[in-house]
């Protein structure tokens, strides 16, 4: 480490240090090797103190080697390879210890996954060129019950001489071994995966990483006293027979899983225990308690704690992810060398030549001996020939560079613009004709084929693009071959292919025929993007030509400004099978739904579409708009216009929404029916468990007979239940084709634009799908109220108040659809009386000036509904009080009057801060005093003159005050007459209204 001091200086470039290759190997094709297939040891027991590499795969190929510095060319890895044998089974682990009684050699333990095998490994002296013979015998080995996982050796229970051998199967069993005889095994508490395990000589314990996260420490002699394995085949069973339970001494906690644990032990004063985990290492004291912790900013593959030339520390090699050798001590980086593989297995060995060599091994059977240090660099710096600057040259490239940033600099929008030019192009080819022989999962559906259709997708690169995903999706029950494709990288002009094909997956008509194609990709810069595009699927996909039939349940017409038009010349794929030559009818046969029958008139410009079920008739109503509009606009006629004058079929259409919330408020039922009845077999469960583990049994008392009935329940509501659901969705695609024909309709009828039938359907279809938490009704229901107060709003004024809403109540199932039902239709008699759909309508309304103050927070309760146009606000209750007031004299009159008028303007401050108290008291006062001024102008002639007779007295009082002040005050004066004057009327107006009702309460 005397270059530890060179490292600080140069950290910054750690590639430069390299690994130095002192000898290296390939292991075989493809074989595989994972953390313990690697140990190095005297395995041939040879005396001089130089290891040996063993090597085990999971291809159970067991390899020996002794390297060497090959002095000539020749030779290499072949030379250095003491032996090679192949194994029946894969080599999970290997380690070399004294597992042989009465030996003092060392033997190799390997552990198969049903089978521990313990070898001997010997070399006998050639006489010939080819040196020395190495013979693997084999000693004795156990064949196991459980699938081992790794293994561990120590001087279990203090006994030296020898080494015993500890395996942990997959199962959580520790199995533990005495040479060539089985003592026991235990089951670990509460264990799920198994994890890294080691042996600690000092405390005589042993150290594991449980699931959760735990490292556990159990002593040997707690194992050996504990519940038998073979008397618990289930950890979770209490216990049976003697023995005490099984519990750790001491547990701490890591918070991540462990890949590694190495209890070193090359000074008899270290007492430490390292846990490499997936983002830090830990250096815990044998008591558990924690000594040092480094956090480490990549992924580590291994690790192993090896002496320190400075007391009280240790140095770690850890290999990581990004072929990087490091080494610390403690938690400080003392050098950094680059390897050419990930190391899943590092070592430190000594060899004939030198001592400390790096053995480091791959997952791919790169076996590498290698020693840390730097090689001199022969390579110079050629000379730079000395030219002149052409400062011009220099000018320009700097405007061009300058422009560049200028460019890059500049001010964006929020949301960046799109480039010019997409990285991928999309391009999308449906077949014109069926696919033969149909790929469709469903053959027949009512006795009548279910065709495919090819869609071809072309994808092509204006850029180099890295791997990409392209996904299909349609609309139910519609469905394809093959929803997703990982597309390979792609450079620049290069295009991929993609084919599938689209069927009918149901025995319901889809409302959409339309899919959509998702390419999610990263740009060079690894910016990640999406590209989408969208495909039409034909018509025939879903129906064939068919007979009209005579009766149907449901007609629209629709009239057009131009002569009719030949059926068989639009729909031309449909004409060869229809019985009608004239061109005047088309019947169509859904696979899964009703047939519709299309009508031309002969006389008139009108067509009538047919059919027993509203909602099948939305796809050809659809395409047959779409192919007019496509026949016209070839034709050259721009005039082209089409229109809906025949009633809305709102009852038809609420048909589909009270189906569809009829079968949610069953799944409702169904749902809270599991649950009592989950609730219930779970009870039962505790009852049952209690009497099974009771001692003194004790009779059941018909609880499994309940129980039995119960899971029955359970079994036939969740069958209920699923098949409500299968329904439900069915049902949603119906109320989304009827809604869809409902839009074209109203669009029709009202000629609507495209952005006003946007904002339609995006009320009346505001989900894709339903959920359990959100519906369609209470979705539907509040965008539909939102355009009634907003766009569609008959007074401005709630167009106003709208916007100090901040938010209503949650959206929940209803009770029922009558209130949904009502929304619509008055939607729709508002849009048939002219109104306008527009998202910006609220910008444009003109605030009334009483309500400028109601956008604040909490200022506006929710406005409630109208019975009707027209109709008048009832009187509160509060009104009812002046009834029972007793008429006041003519003094305590007088006086009143005085006192209100000189309160009245801190009153008018008051009203003026309270706009919406001010704007319903002036409504009725002014309803009231219109009806009031004509009752009193005939039935009341004294009351005037009294309240005339008041004024000219309170006019009097004023004209003596103002003749004993200045003149400058009698003008300020004047203004608060006039002040005053407005004030009295409006005290006057409510004396009247106190009078007047009495009056009302005698009549």
């Amino acid at each position: 480490m005397a270059a530890s001091k060179r490292v600080r200086t140069v950290i910054g470039s750690m590639s430069l240090f390299k690994a130095r290759d002192w000898w290296s190997a390939t292991l075989g094709e493809g074989e595989e090797f994972d953390q313990g297939c690697l140990c190095v040891g005297d395995v041939d027991n040879s005396g001089t103190g130089h290891d040996k590499v063993v090597v085990g795969s999971y291809m159970g190929m067991l390899r020996i080697f002794s390297p060497h510095a090959s002095k000539t060319s020749e030779g290499g890895p072949a030379d250095a390879q003491l032996l090679e044998v192949q194994l029946q089974n894969a080599i999970i682990q290997v380690k070399l210890g004294k597992f042989v009684s009465c030996s003092e050699l060392l033997h190799l333990a390997v552990l198969h996954p049903r089978k521990l095998s313990v070898y001997s490994v010997s070399g006998t002296a050639g006489n010939v060129e080819h040196g020395d013979q190495y013979q693997l015998k084999l000693v004795y080995e156990h064949n196991l019950q459980r699938t081992a996982c790794n293994m561990t050796y120590g001087t279990f229970g203090g006994v030296t001489g020898h080494h015993s051998l500890c395996i942990q199967s997959m199962d959580g069993m520790l199995m533990f071994f005495e040479q060539d005889s089985y003592s026991f095994g235990r089951f670990l508490p509460g264990f799920l995966l198994p994890g890294p395990l080691t042996y600690n000589p000092r405390t005589d314990s042993f150290l594991t990483v449980s699931s959760a996260r735990e490292l556990e420490s159990y002593k040997y002699e707690t194992l050996a006293v504990a519940t038998e394995a073979e008397s618990r085949q289930d950890p979770n069973l209490p216990l049976k027979t003697g023995g005490k339970r099984l519990t750790p001494d001491w547990v701490f906690v890591l918070g991540e899983q462990a890949l590694d644990l190495c209890v070193p032990s090359f000074s008899h004063a270290s007492s430490h225990i390292f846990i490499l985990g997936e983002r830090n290492i830990y250096c815990l004291r044998d008591n558990g308690q924690i000594h040092f912790m480094k956090k480490l900013e990549f992924n580590p593959s291994c690790f192993l704690p090896y002496a320190s030339v400075t007391d009280g520390t240790t140095n770690l090699l850890l290999g990581n992810h990004t072929n990087m050798l490091l080494v610390y001590q403690d938690v400080t980086l003392k050098w950094a060398s680059q390897l050419s593989f990930i190391p899943v297995a590092v070592l430190v060995a000594n060899f004939l030549d030198v001592k400390g060599v790096v053995v480091s091994l791959s997952s791919d059977g790169h076996l590498l001996c290698s020693y840390m240090g730097t090689d001199p660099s022969f390579f110079s710096t050629p000379k730079v020939d000395a030219r002149e600057a052409d400062y011009e040259q220099v000018e320009a490239e700097m405007k061009k560079l300058q422009k560049f940033i200028r460019e890059a600099t500049r001010t964006q929008d929020i949301l960046p613009k799109t480039d010019s030019e997409d990285d991928l192009c999309i391009t999308t080819i449906v077949s014109s004709s069926m696919d033969n022989p149909s790929q469709a999962l469903i053959h027949d559906i009512n006795g009548l084929p279910v065709p495919s259709v090819t869609v071809q997708v072309k994808v092509k690169a204006s850029s180099v693009v890295k791997s990409s995903k392209l996904s299909i999706g349609v609309q139910p029950p519609l469905a394809v071959t093959q929803e997703q494709f990982v597309l390979e990288a792609m450079g620049v002009g290069s295009s991929k292919v993609v084919v599938f094909s689209a069927f009918l997956n149901g025995h319901y008509p889809p409302a959409d025929l339309t899919g959509d194609i998702t390419v999610s990709y990263s740009s060079p810069t690894g910016v990640p993007k999406v590209l989408q595009s969208r495909f039409n699927l034909p018509l025939s996909l879903v129906c064939v030509a068919c007979p009209p039939p005579k009766a149907t349940k449901f007609k629209i017409t629709v009239d057009t400004n131009q002569p009719p038009v030949d059926l068989s010349s639009i729909f031309r794929e449909f004409s060869a099978k229809s019985e009608d030559k004239d061109g005047n009818s088309l019947a169509f046969q859904l696979l899964s739904g009703a047939r519709v029958t299309v009508l031309a008139s002969k006389t008139s410009q009108r067509y009538r579409i047919q059919s027993d079920s509203f909602e099948d008739m939305w796809l050809v109503v659809k395409e047959l708009v779409h192919r007019f509009d496509q026949h016209f606009s070839k034709v050259g006629i721009k005039d082209f216009k089409k229109s809906f004058s025949g009633p809305l079929p709102l009852e038809e259409y609420f048909l589909s929404v009270d189906n569809h919330f009829q079968l949610r408020v069953s799944a409702q039922k169904y749902q809270d029916l599991l649950s009592e009845r989950a609730v219930q077999f779970r009870a039962i469960q505790r009852r049952l468990l209690t009497r099974f583990k009771d001692k003194t049994p004790a009779p059941l008392q018909n609880l499994d007979t309940l129980m039995d009935a119960t899971y029955s329940q359970v079994m036939a509501l969740a069958e209920a239940a699923e098949e409500n659901r299968a329904l439900l969705e069915e049902a949603f695609v119906r109320l989304r084709s009827a809604t869809h024909l409902l839009v074209l309709l109203l669009s029709l009828w009202q000629g609507l634009t495209p952005d006003q039938t946007s904002i339609l359907e995006a009320t009346l279809l505001p989900l894709l799908q339903d959920t359990p938490q959100l519906g369609w009704e209470e979705s539907c229901d509040a965008a539909v109220s939102h355009l009634l107060r907003t766009c569609l709003s008959q007074n401005p004024k709630d167009q106003a108040t709208s916007l100090a809403q901040t938010g209503g109540s949650v959206l929940g199932l209803p009770s029922d659809t009558a209130r949904l039902k009502k929304h619509i239709t008055l939607l729709c008699e508002r849009i048939g009386k002219g109104g306008r759909l527009t998202l910006a309508s609220e910008a444009n309304v003109q605030v009334p000036a009483q309500v400028q103050n109601l956008a604040v927070p909490g200022g506006v309760e929710p406005i409630a509904e109208l019975a009707g146009d027209g109709e008048e606000i009832e009187v509160p209750q509060e009104a009812t009080k002046f009834i029972k007031k007793k008429q006041p004299s003519k003094k305590t009159k007088k006086e009143k009057e005085k006192k209100e008028v000189s309160k009245e303007p801190s009153e008018a401050s008051v009203k003026e801060e309270e706009p919406i108290k001010e704007a319903k008291k002036e409504k009725k006062e002014s309803s009231k005093e219109k009806k009031e001024s004509k009752k009193e102008s005939t039935k009341e002639p004294k009351e005037e003159a009294k309240k005339e007779s008041k004024k000219e007295s309170s006019s009097s009082k004023e004209k003596k005050e103002s003749s004993k002040e200045k003149k400058e005050k009698e003008k300020e004066k004047e203004g608060k007459e006039a002040g005053d004057k407005k004030v009295s009327r409006r005290s006057s107006v409510k004396v009247k209204e106190k009078k007047k009702e009495p009056e009302a309460a005698e009549g």
